[in-house]
């Protein structure tokens, strides 16, 4: 799984990044402060269920803290748009390939308005952030629509020719894109594209590439820098022009002085909190910083909005869910972790996929699951919920 960062230069990209990873990135109040993308490694977050049999989880890869188990998901932090990037201006085609394989999107805007068109940074409000929603889902479905009409008068005449059925066609034109059958089928009939694709028009191949790109690409919007004065009129002015976005607030830097602080033992805290404790010496500069980001971040708005973000894009817009290989009568491994693996699949996933999605020959040779937690035996179909504990037979 692969969540894509994006969004309009020195809007704080690289900082949400560092905040989300603790990576070493190079972060700066200019243009064009990533030319090549940042790849690194978040964690959203979920209780840990080992509580309920009174044990702490061992994870093989994330952590535990304080009662909650953090989850690795990978990022990846791409070079800024500008206008045009479909056309490849700026650094627009090597940006768009990097976001090929990515899931999920988190488009990172400046909603204090403080940077200009092309990233320049201005007076807070005197920049509409806005038109950077507008402006970048433009450059996605741009982008889809110049790679659906690349050779398309050819494509649709083997298709003809050739009896092909446009959904199969399109699904492996596209795989690329993470494009399948049942998505290219779902944007058809939603545009009622029931003519032939040799007689689809311009307008309707730009419909259509839109559709596939929010299937593709689901967005939330991370409205950054919301602890600049004033940015939270922008951020309920976006919140009621685009509504079928979710929009997220947030300080990237809020978030990244307390995991900065945490890492150094000043304070402690875990993402997503709403408060903190100090636990060892601070000088006048830190405590006044951490007195700003309790007052106008925390106590405002819950929490810095980083975790929530990476939540919220795995949990609610992809629409995954955490499950846990574990035993009836042993949460244990051979080396005495406890609950020691986690994955994330889509919700729906039945018993079967999770049997296959441990080991081909789990899937195979399954012959039935359990419910760990009441102890009861399910079928091969059964849809798994999210934080289920399953324990697999299989045939030897």
């Amino acid at each position: 799984m692969l969540i894509g960062i994006i969004g309009k230069t020195n809007v704080g990209k690289s900082t949400f990044f560092k905040a989300a990873t603790l990576a070493e990135v190079e972060i700066a109040n200019r243009s064009f402060v990533t030319l090549n993308p940042n790849e690194g490694v978040g964690y959203v977050k979920v209780e840990d269920v080992a509580k309920e049999f009174n044990k702490t989880s061992n994870p093989r890869e994330g952590y535990i803290l304080n009662g909650f188990r953090f989850i690795p998901v990978k990022l990846i932090d791409v070079a800024g748009l500008v206008p045009g990037a479909y056309e490849g201006k700026g650094r627009g085609n090597q940006f768009l390939d990097d976001l090929r394989q990515a899931d999920v999107l988190i488009h990172i805007v400046d909603i204090s308005g403080s940077v200009d068109e092309k990233g320049n940074p201005v007076k807070p409000l005197s920049y509409d952030p806005l038109k950077d929603i507008e402006f970048l889902e433009f450059e996605l479905d741009m982008w889809y629509f110049g790679i659906l009409k690349k050779g398309w008068e050819k494509f649709t005449r083997i298709v003809k020719q050739e009896n092909q059925d446009i959904k199969k066609a399109l699904a492996k034109q596209l795989s690329g894109l993470n494009v399948n059958e049942e998505i290219v089928q779902n944007a058809i009939k939603k545009l009622k594209l029931d003519h032939h694709p040799m007689q689809w028009n311009e307008d309707e191949l730009k419909r259509l590439a839109r559709e596939l790109r929010i299937a593709t690409k689901p967005m939330l919007i991370a409205a950054n820098k919301i602890d600049i004065s004033g940015a939270r009129l922008n951020f309920d002015r976006a919140l009621e022009k685009f509504k079928d976005y979710m929009i997220i607030p947030c300080s990237s830097e809020s978030e990244l002085a307390l995991r900065e602080a945490a890492k150094h033992n000043m304070i402690k805290y875990i993402p997503g909190d709403n408060n903190f404790e100090i636990i060892g010496k601070l000088n006048e500069k830190q405590e006044k910083a951490l007195e700003f980001i309790k007052k106008n971040v925390l106590n405002e708005y819950g929490n810095t909005g980083i975790q929530n973000v990476l939540d919220k894009s795995i949990f609610e817009l992809l629409d995954y869910i955490a499950l846990f290989p574990g035993g009836v009568n042993k949460l244990e491994d051979s080396e005495g972790r406890v609950l020691p693996d986690c994955f994330l699949m889509r919700n729906g996933t039945t018993a079967l996929d999770f049997a296959y999605r441990l080991h081909t020959d789990f899937g195979k040779n399954f012959i039935k699951a359990i419910d760990v937690r009441t102890k009861l035996v399910v079928g091969k179909d059964h849809k798994l919920k999210n934080k289920d504990i399953i324990e697999l037979a299989v045939r030897k």
